[in-house]
């Protein structure tokens, strides 16, 4: 029978705290492990006084020592450390069955300890406020059905505003989240628990904390990026958006740190995983987050180049230079200077206005341009979303005569402008069988703008779940048609 491998999110967190020397003896180790678990070079030893017997401490040197939990059929990475704090650490924990939720834990032991009573004369007014019990309105069960251990529902049911964040440090991460938020008024879901039959470790919640190392790339993998652990250990709630089947574009919304960014790199990798001859855009409004991008999806798929071969990570204006120059010519882009230039010799063509300069290039930018309004009739009828200054039609008239001579300036140059070529790219790639990508996975949606959105709904036109948007599209996109 094969044996599992597995490593947990705590052996991660502990070989990071080690020198870098400490570090390269412990993942040598670690790698003869996986290869071999029965050689007889290891040195096993098994340790007396803790409460799981299934903990083992593996000699890394004179002075390591790794705790693995060792059964017939599975060989579990849970800490490394120096001799007396691993073994310290094992004598505190155990790897069990959460009765509920079924899914797989390491707890660590609740121990007692007799409070020394120590007597003081105060005056009454000294006294400070005894703080109620959070948790008082629920139940054992129900306090069960969020995860947290047996052993420590009596100190979650007497835990207040002063002990609850100590407590949620002993806790699994799962108890600890939700207990956080009944603590401020938010109902979390309740963990659907396991079907009988279910490997614990199959479980959502334990999936967050434990990952089967199928191979040596994936285990180095785990341990040179340990700090990285979005690329080995995903939240339950982040895998139901990567892996759910979505009926039409989909939007993943969250505040700065909620992870975002994790879920659109698992799910273009997902994409491609399921989809062997698909091709996936991964794309963000700048040049530095798309490098970034690129550094994660590198160790993500260290071990899957092939699978790499199927993602192209690059940032927007990047993909709309590269498809315009394959399908309408290179593009002479046209710099801001430029425009300015424009529209300083076209306003000084035209008179009877006193509009400023800044005013004509966020105007040309914001409304015009971005909006790629091409005749007279459009820019008089268009919703001038954000612009605080109200135009009545005399107004724009006089504001088109200058927009429609710097749009010749430009035709005549033969230059474009960002907003250009991605509308120049949406009419082509709406016309065309052949798309260059299957699938579109946005990070930091709410930098696009309504050229940018155009353009990636025309190559995510023929499958209902092409387009995926981590981050908050603005609003103004969706008050005009985009389609």
């Amino acid at each position: 029978m094969r044996m599992e491998f597995r490593i947990a999110d705590t052996f991660t967190d502990s070989l990071i705290k080690l020198t870098s020397d400490e570090q390269k003896a412990v993942k040598t180790t670690a790698f003869d492990l996986q290869l071999n678990p029965a050689n007889p070079g290891m040195k096993f030893h098994r340790l007396d006084n803790v409460k799981d017997k299934n903990f083992w401490s593996v000699r890394v040197n004179d002075d390591l020592r790794m705790i693995v939990h060792k059964t017939e059929s599975s060989l579990l990475l849970c800490y490394v450390d120096h001799h007396d704090k691993a073994y310290n650490w094992a004598e505190r924990r155990k790897l069990e069955i959460h009765p509920k939720t079924g899914a797989a834990q390491l707890v660590e032991i609740r121990e007692r300890v007799e409070e020394v009573v120590v007597r003081r004369y105060v005056e009454d007014d000294q006294h400070p406020p005894m703080r109620p019990a959070l948790f008082t309105c629920y139940t054992a069960e129900v306090l069960l059905g969020y995860g947290v251990p047996e052993e420590w529902l009596a100190d979650v049911m007497a835990a207040n505003e002063d002990s609850l964040l100590e407590l949620a440090d002993h806790l699994p991460a799962e108890a600890a989240e939700a207990l956080l938020n009944l603590a401020v008024g938010v109902k979390p879901q309740i963990p659907v628990p396991a079907a009988e039959g279910i490997d614990p470790f199959e479980h959502p919640d334990a999936q967050r904390r434990f990952r089967v190392m199928k191979d040596v790339e994936e285990l180095e993998q785990a341990l040179d990026y340990p700090w990285e652990k979005w690329t080995i250990f995903l939240h339950p709630a982040q895998r139901q958006l990567v892996e759910r089947d979505y009926s039409g574009p989909a939007r993943v919304a969250g505040s700065a740190g909620t992870g975002k960014t994790i879920v659109a790199l698992h799910r273009a990798v997902f994409l491609a995983r399921t989809h062997p001859d698909c091709r996936v855009l991964l794309t963000t409004f700048s040049e530095t987050l798309a490098n970034a991008l690129r550094t994660k999806l590198r160790r993500l798929l260290g071990s899957e180049p092939k699978l790499a071969e199927q993602i192209d990570v690059y940032a927007m204006d990047s993909v709309a230079r590269r498809l315009y120059a394959s399908h309408c010519g290179r593009p002479q882009p046209a710099t801001s200077d430029k425009i300015r230039q424009f529209l300083t010799e076209s306003a000084a063509k035209v008179e009877g206005h006193r509009f400023s300069l800044h005013f004509l290039e966020t105007e040309w930018q914001q409304v015009v341009d971005a909006w790629q309004l091409v005749d007279w009739e459009a820019y008089r009828d268009v919703v001038r979303l954000g612009r605080k200054i109200r135009l009545p039609e005399q107004q724009r008239r006089v504001l088109w005569e200058i927009f429609a001579q710097v749009q010749s300036a430009l035709q005549k140059e033969n230059l474009a402008t960002g907003s250009g070529m991605f509308s120049a790219l949406t009419a082509k790639f709406r016309e065309i069988d052949q798309l260059p990508f299957d699938y579109c996975v946005v990070d930091e949606a709410q930098d696009i703008n309504v050229q940018q959105l155009r353009f990636l709904a025309a190559l995510g036109r023929r499958r209902p779940d092409a387009l995926f948007f981590a981050g908050d599209l603005g609003q103004r996109i969706f008050q005009q048609p985009f389609s």
